[in-house]
């Protein structure tokens, strides 16, 4: 893939909506993975667009939210989506290659929680039904397609600071069986509290942590970091939980892991459906040593996929989405 796989991207538009995006807190996926394929220098950006073998809308639904959402005037949604609707018949009557593919071979790769709305918009949804939508919110109740769509994992970037794996502690210092401290945002994380917040030693459940209580030396200390979905089903616990070193425990329902096609969560994380949230002490207690420690050696050869590097590296997280996209790029034909 390396070798071959070649990204075009329209050159149409103009910075922030477009060929822009958030580079840091959750949303930064988004606009360091634009950043990184409009590169110079990235070895997958096609020279012109006959080599490429997709085409990238660069449309950020991040900042399109952030710029012209007015929720004082408008609580309506598709207007917002009809910019990214606009684009694409842009393109699609400038340049062959939309209509030749019906836009099975493009993407679009947004991070924010409202970006499927654009192929449910009345104007987009014949439009959109075959481009591959790379999401953070990918719920398969909600029409998130895995045979089509690539699942982006969600990273909270801080600024300048990219994320990056941290010093496993050894299991004697992992006194905690489960951790997670967050808000009650949605109603998974709401039946959480309402079981384990403040109750429990071992299961360590808060909405806030007190003053002073690092919340990353507590994810060092816990054998299993819970990773329960808020609004929607995404979470960034998911990828911190594994730059610690920590078990995912993922608390979650329709939601499609990322990078699924070639990482068998089952190797390296527990799934426990939201309807069994009263028994995640007795499920993880139920976890053998020896099954535990193979977890954890899994978490820690996975670490680097999950990496945000720039300039990206070989199977850091850069790397895998490409791939994802590749997957399903490879059963289109072209029409001339």
């Amino acid at each position: 893939m390396m070798k071959r796989f070649k990204v075009w991207t329209y050159k149409e538009g103009e910075p922030p909506l477009v060929h822009s995006g958030p580079m840091s807190s959750i949303y930064g996926i988004e606009g360091h993975f634009m950043d990184e394929i409009e590169s110079r220098t990235s070895p997958f950006l096609a020279q012109g667009p006959n080599e490429a073998h997709v085409f990238m809308l660069p449309v950020s639904v991040a900042y399109i939210v952030h710029f012209l959402y007015r929720p004082l005037v408008s609580y309506a949604r598709d207007p917002l989506m009809r910019i990214v609707t606009d684009y694409t018949h842009l393109v699609a009557r400038k340049y062959p290659y939309w209509n030749r593919t019906l836009g099975a071979d493009h993407f679009i790769v947004s991070c924010h929680d409202w970006a499927p709305d654009i192929s449910k918009e009345k104007l987009g949804k014949e439009l959109y039904k075959n481009l591959i939508r790379v999401l953070c919110n990918a719920n398969i109740s909600e029409g998130f397609r895995p045979n089509k769509d690539v699942s982006l994992p969600e990273i909270n970037i801080q600024g300048s600071i990219l994320n990056s794996p941290t010093p496993t502690h050894h299991l004697r210092n992992r006194s905690i069986l489960a951790f997670f401290a967050g808000g009650a945002h949605g109603s998974i994380r709401e039946t959480l509290l309402r079981h384990w917040k403040d109750k429990d030693d071992q299961v360590q459940v808060h909405e806030y942590l007190p003053k002073g209580i690092d919340y990353y030396a507590l994810m060092g200390r816990a054998k299993f970091c819970l990773c329960p979905s808020g609004y929607e089903v995404a979470s960034p616990r998911l990828v911190e939980a594994i730059n610690a070193g920590c078990v995912p425990v993922i608390v979650s329902d329709y939601y499609e892991l990322p990078f699924s096609d070639v990482l068998d969560w089952s190797k390296f994380s527990i799934h426990i459906p939201s309807e069994k949230i009263p028994e995640i002490k007795r499920i993880l207690q139920g976890v053998s040593e020896k099954r535990y420690l193979t977890l954890l050696k899994r978490v820690v050869k996975v670490q680097r996929h999950f990496q945000v590097n720039r300039p990206a590296k070989p199977f850091d997280v850069f790397h895998m989405i490409l791939h994802s996209i590749w997957l399903r790029r490879l059963n289109i034909r072209l029409t001339s």
